[in-house]
């Protein structure tokens, strides 16, 4: 058994568990007997959600985890998440159940063409959602979030130009709301990007009471219909706040748990995407976990995350800007 070549090969340790074993008491038990603590983003399956010490949003999941005596985190999450624990919590063992588990949005923005790009725009402050790598936010002057976004950017003088990136439909999203005009790298998240107007316009035909809600990731005409735009934590927060009672969800259908778990009597319709054979639109890199790799992840202490101490350094002080600027602005 070579576990490092499985890990090289497949991303994974594919090791299959004892018969017989009850595969959530044994990773409750494991995690007690390492000081593990788990984190599931929202977008995960809800068996792992369920299992996790937190649900979240990214950041507030890394956030959240560094306040922690943990001595390891498991992130069920994609890549660029684990690498933004570590950034944190360069003291702890981070884990990621798949190493492949990465992300169409931060793999649009390759560090070294971003170097590039940000070279070719001198004197412009730097901003980039926490969806990147962190070569990345490395090359970045303040991090943002979806729920943030529109506080950093304000909180750059109108007279700075901006780099905005690698989400061209959050950027987008953002310089209708503040009026700026900055210019963004051209990259997208394929499941927000896709979603279908004409087969959500469909469902809310059928479903003339229902609300639609979108993330500012999604292409501006499913936002302009939208009852609501927001982060994945905004979103649901709203379905717990509005007094409507059928939503048509604009996002990765993962969240959709939480949102049955808050309004168990209200009801929730994944917003389909362009495939006409699929009624929603999945992250494929989120469902990339399972019981199995989280219990073999834990037993072997394996995938972890590296990262080189320098990039790490320099990725950390966009997100101490992103903090202090929330900080004053109460967020």
């Amino acid at each position: 058994m070579n576990i490092e070549k499985q890990i090289s090969e497949k991303g994974f340790i594919d090791i299959a568990p004892e018969k017989n074993i009850n595969l959530q008491d044994e990773i409750l038990k494991l995690k007690k007997e390492k000081n593990a603590i788990i984190l599931a983003h929202y977008y995960v399956t809800a068996d792992l959600q369920e299992i996790a010490d937190f649900v979240g949003d990214s950041l507030a999941l890394s956030q959240q985890a560094a306040k922690t005596e943990a001595d390891i985190i498991v992130f069920l999450g994609v890549h660029f998440m684990a690498e933004t624990a570590k950034t944190l919590s360069p003291s702890k063992k981070v884990l990621l159940p798949d190493l492949k588990a990465g992300c169409s949005l931060a793999d649009s923005c390759p560090a070294p063409d971003f170097k590039t790009f940000v070279e070719a725009h001198p004197n412009h402050v730097v901003i980039s959602y926490v969806n990147t790598t962190a070569a990345v936010k490395a090359l970045t002057d303040i991090i943002c979030t979806s729920s943030n976004a529109k506080v950093i950017v304000e909180s750059v003088p109108k007279d700075k130009k901006i780099i905005f990136g690698p989400d061209r439909n959050l950027g987008n999203y953002i310089n209708a709301l503040t009026g700026r005009e900055m210019v963004l790298w051209d990259g997208a998240c394929h499941v927000h990007h896709e979603f279908s107007l004409e087969r959500i316009l469909k469902l809310k035909q059928e479903q003339p009471e229902a609300k639609i809600i979108a993330h500012p990731e999604t292409q501006k005409p499913v936002q302009e219909v939208a009852d609501y735009v927001g982060s994945t934590s905004g979103m649901l927060q709203f379905t717990i706040d509005n007094e409507g009672q059928i939503f048509i969800v604009a996002t990765e259908p993962g969240v959709i748990h939480q949102m049955k778990k808050a309004s168990p009597n209200k009801t929730f319709i994944p917003a389909p995407g362009d495939d006409p054979d699929c009624a929603c639109n999945d992250c494929e890199y989120m469902k990339m976990h399972s019981m199995t790799k989280l219990y073999n992840c834990l037993k072997y202490e394996q995938p972890e995350i590296h990262l080189d101490e320098e990039i790490r350094l320099k990725a950390l002080i966009p997100i101490q800007a992103m903090l202090d600027i929330s900080a004053k602005n109460g967020l």
